[in-house]
């Protein structure tokens, strides 16, 4: 198989937006809430820090894993998009670049950020 630069960058893209997606964003909690339990704490400050906790079982421990781990959901979302695209491409190039270009804004709006603080 032979794999363009640019079709790497777009496939690097696309795979980590969609990741983020699944592990960080609130649109896709309701996705991670029967696999992890939220927590909140207070730290030192006496803010409420929340995170999140594996919730217990096999199935529920396994789920909650995959979810809690970026590199984890990173591995099988790359293989999703990467299957999708294989069998399916005409459906699966827009996705692909609608993610790439979501995940290209979040890094620059991040590098912005941090110039800005």
């Amino acid at each position: 198989m032979d794999i363009s630069p640019m079709e790497l960058l777009i496939f690097a893209l696309a795979s980590f937006r969609l990741t983020r997606l699944i592990v960080f964003d609130k649109i896709t909690e309701f996705l991670r809430k029967p696999f992890l339990e939220e927590v909140e704490e207070k730290d030192e400050n006496g803010e409420i820090e929340v995170y999140w906790v594996v919730k217990e079982g096999r199935v529920r421990g396994f789920f909650g894993e995959l979810l809690s781990c970026y590199w984890c959901t990173g591995v099988w979302s790359t293989l999703f998009l990467y299957v999708s695209y294989y069998f399916y491409a005409s459906l699966a190039a827009p996705v692909l670049m609608i993610f790439a270009v979501a995940g290209l804004a979040a890094i620059i709006e991040s590098m912005v950020q941090k110039l800005i603080n």
